[in-house]
């Protein structure tokens, strides 16, 4: 489950699979703070252990207090690439008038998040920026093949002009994969360029490729220009050696919310849509698209939880997606 929040989208996701016309069977680890703290329960090592042997997993929000959950998670289980699309949504108050439809994939390690840097002296500090070819290359050869599936093109954003190194080493990499897509087109953009020219222009980009610390700017840029936090979801992905998806994990990109957690108010749109990349994933293409289909239509139609400017509690919205996946 998780802490906030976790427990409410814990069992909208039991009541909504359960109404799916699939054998889905779920192995519960309770992720929450308290249990994660308990050295007897061995929670951690249950839930990655757990993860490895299915090889996909569903995340309920968690809360940082000392280690982070989602770092340890990369770091157990070397996830490498984050996916995030973000796509308008009809329904959505937002000051920004044109469409999105972005899919960012960003390399999930490296930069400077690695690392926490250091005092030097009374007046400086300093961090060191890590930049991996091995990942790098994960998240090109994934940009490639979704560019492959969307019918689209790839564009590459960093800052190779001033971080020759680092950035330089990403573009190197993300130009040798391409050599293997030839028939998908590849442009490469400036970081900052790029977030103004998709505020200018959005219909130009679909599929992005960038850096950790890019990736995660983006996506929040992305999802402030459509409106909300609340229905952003991810895909964590780790790779076999010939780049193949060996786990993966997806989960909701809003936090816990302790402050509206057992109200039964809470939005499970986010984690709606994370379960729907999980039934993508594991060949249900058609139920993901289902399920993406019903949100869409229930908050275009205003029959959605509060925050997104609807009227429903979070069990009303729950049973409302179910009816409409039954019809």
């Amino acid at each position: 489950m998780g802490d906030g929040i976790g427990p409410e989208l814990e069992q909208s996701i039991g009541k909504l699979s359960n109404a799916l016309p699939l054998n889905l069977e779920f192995e519960k680890i309770d992720w929450c703070l308290e249990a994660r703290n308990d050295a007897s329960k061995n929670v951690i090592e249950r839930g990655i252990s757990s993860l490895k042997r299915n090889q996909v997993a569903l995340k309920y929000p968690t809360i940082t207090r000392g280690v982070s959950p989602n770092a340890l998670l990369r770091r157990r289980c070397n996830f490498s690439v984050i996916y995030r699309p973000a796509k308008s949504m009809p329904g959505i108050k937002s000051n920004f008038k044109k469409d999105i439809n972005l899919h960012i994939v960003r390399v999930a390690t490296g930069g400077t998040y690695e690392d926490p840097g250091q005092l030097v002296g009374k007046h400086a500090a300093v961090s060191l920026r890590m930049v991996e070819k091995e990942p790098c290359e994960h998240a090109a050869t994934f940009a490639f093949e979704l560019a492959r599936r969307l019918s689209s093109h790839v564009t590459s954003a960093s800052k190779h002009t001033i971080q020759r190194v680092t950035d330089g080493l990403f573009e190197s990499v993300v130009k040798d994969v391409h050599e293997r897509f030839p028939f998908i087109q590849h442009k490469t953009e400036l970081f900052d360029a790029l977030l103004a020219k998709v505020i200018i222009s959005p219909q130009d980009y679909r599929v992005v490729l960038v850096l950790n610390e890019y990736g995660d700017f983006l996506s929040d840029m992305a999802s402030g220009l459509m409106g909300s936090l609340g229905t952003a979801a991810s895909g964590n992905y780790a790779f076999n050696p010939d780049n193949s998806v060996a786990l993966a994990m997806f989960d909701p990109a809003g936090g816990t919310a302790p402050d509206i957690a057992g109200k039964n108010v809470c939005n499970p749109a986010a984690i709606f849509l994370a379960f729907s990349m999980m039934l993508d994933h594991i060949g249900r293409r058609d139920l993901g698209d289902q399920l993406r289909y019903a949100v869409n239509t229930a908050v275009k139609d205003g029959t959605c939880t509060r925050d997104l400017g609807g009227s429903m509690n979070t069990d009303e919205f729950t049973d409302l997606i179910i009816s409409k996946m039954a019809d």
